[in-house]
Order: C-alpha cells, then sequence, then structure tokens
C-alpha cells in the first residue's frame, strides 16, 4: 500500500500545488477541482503538473452543484443523485467529471450519491438505481471507474446496490471515518462484508454522532475511534494493495500539519505489517 492526499485546486494553482506535494514526499493522490474548472486549458496545466512531479492521481474527487448541506436532517434532501429536483443537472455534471478525469488519464471518479434508502421497494430507491444505471454504462463508455464514497448509507445497503448494478466499473472509495461520523458502521468490520468492492480508501479519522441531526466529528488522525493498525490491517487482509489517501476537512496550516503528521503514521503502520 501507498499514502497519498487530496489535492486541492482552486484558481490556477495546480502547478504549485503539487510541487508541494511532491517535495512532502507524496508520489499519489486524489484531485478535487470545481466544476468551472474542468476545461482544457486546466486539464493541460494538470497533465503538465503531472509530467514534472510524478505524482499520479488515482481518483478525482466527484462534485457537484446546487445545495450542500451535511446533517441528517437536510443531507437527504440535498446531497448526491438521490433528490429528484437536483438529479439531473448532477448526473451531467459527474458526467463532466469524468470526461475530464479521462482526459488526464485518470480512470477513477470518487464521490457521495446520497443518503440511499436501507428499503429497496422505496420509490425513490428505485428510480434512483434507474437514474445509477444509466451513469454506470456513460462511465463505461469513457471506461471510467464509479467509486461510491462510504459514509451515508449501510455496508448492507451497499451490497445490495452493487448485486442489483452487477457492472464492473463500480466499486468503493471505502471512508472509514464516514462510517463513524454518519453512525453507519464500525469500518473495520465492514471490510468484511464489502472489502471486495474497494477500490480506493480515504485515510480520515473521526467519532460517532452525538445526537440524531449533527454528524459525528472529524479528527486529526490517531485522535478520533479510526483502529488504523487494525483497519490496514484487515485493507491487506481483503486484498487490497492501493492507496490510502489521508483526508483532512479543514483549511489553513493545521491541515497541512495534520497532513503530514497522518502521512508520517500510516507510513510507519505499514511499514510494521510488511
Amino acid at each position: 500500500m501507498k499514502v497519498g492526499t487530496i489535492i486541492y485546486i482552486h484558481k490556477d494553482n495546480i502547478a504549485e500545488k503539487f510541487r508541494w506535494y511532491a517535495q512532502q514526499g507524496f508520489t499519489n493522490c486524489q484531485l478535487s477541482m470545481p466544476l468551472e474548472d474542468l476545461d482544457e486549458a486546466h486539464a493541460q496545466q494538470v497533465r503538465q503538473a503531472v509530467q514534472e512531479t510524478g505524482i499520479e492521481i488515482t481518483a478525482m474527487i466527484g462534485v457537484w452543484s446546487g445545495p450542500q448541506v451535511w446533517d441528517f436532517y437536510s443531507g437527504p434532501q440535498t446531497l448526491g443523485i438521490m433528490p429528484i429536483e437536483y438529479r439531473y443537472q448532477r448526473m451531467q455534471d459527474l458526467i463532466c467529471c469524468a470526461k475530464f478525469a479521462k482526459s488526464i488519464g485518470c480512470q477513477n471518479i470518487a464521490t457521495h450519491l446520497g443518503f440511499i434508502p436501507e428499503n429497496p421497494q422505496d420509490p425513490i430507491f428505485v428510480s434512483f438505481l434507474c437514474a445509477l444505471r444509466y451513469l454506470v454504462e456513460e462511465y463505461r463508455k469513457l471506461g471510467i471507474n464509479l467509486l461510491f464514497e462510504t459514509g451515508q448509507e449501510t455496508p448492507a445497503t451497499l451490497l445490495r446496490v452493487f448485486g442489483e448494478l452487477n457492472a464492473e466499473n463500480v466499486g468503493l472509495n471505502f471512508d472509514p471515518a464516514n462510517l463513524l461520523m454518519y453512525g453507519k458502521a464500525n469500518p473495520v468490520d465492514a471490510l468484511d462484508m464489502v472489502g471486495r468492492y474497494v477500490k480506493g480508501v480515504h485515510g480520515k479519522d473521526g467519532e460517532y454522532p452525538t445526537n440524531g441531526k449533527e454528524l459525528g466529528r472529524e479528527m486529526p488522525m490517531g485522535q478520533g475511534r479510526v483502529d488504523f493498525p487494525r483497519f490496514v490491517a484487515k485493507l491487506k487482509e481483503v486484498g487490497y494493495n492501493g492507496a490510502i489517501t489521508i483526508e483532512r476537512e479543514i483549511a489553513g496550516d493545521q491541515q497541512l500539519q495534520d497532513v503530514l503528521a497522518a502521512k508520517a503514521m500510516l507510513e510507519d503502520i505499514i511499514e510494521k505489517l510488511g
């Protein structure tokens, strides 16, 4: 396994960001860019930055437009492609992301699809599956994998969706902290259920929710409830040998410090596992 991080691009700081992370010893990343920058001019800058630094882009973060409220009350009505009123535009947004990913030589899009219902007979679940089948087919034509980021649904629900899709170009971007922060599962145990679908992993830590409205808190790695030695060992057990991409959802100097501390921690765990 190898350790990477998310590179967040704002404006035209592509070359600068890639150089900084390369200087810190990162060899791979997931790339996050705003929708308005997903054009050929920025694709050329990304390709040049990759060539100069040697940093591999293992996945792009699939972004979508419209309102986004990350909690348990408004989240189901605003996130991903679950809300019918935003679904068409967001599917176009995600197809735009896939085309950009193809243009920079990246095969994976990782995104939250929304709060997928537990009940397979729920009419929203049925319509969601129809839309998702279309999106997955469009991705297949482009040679792109669609990776569901874990958190907003239980592992059992994910198994149900993968079974319904029966498609080779879908998988998981497994975020252990999100499973805790949304109160859906213990991440180590969840790998026993869905480990065979993991095609990407986030290195992030967090806590369980303390009330029924707000998500649990994200934490610096090692200060939350994710047991990273057991988690990385379980990843190895289920056959995952790809990147663990550090995510720290704050901004500024503290974010960079926490990312570098997480890098050292994960590299030590991986080394000890052999």
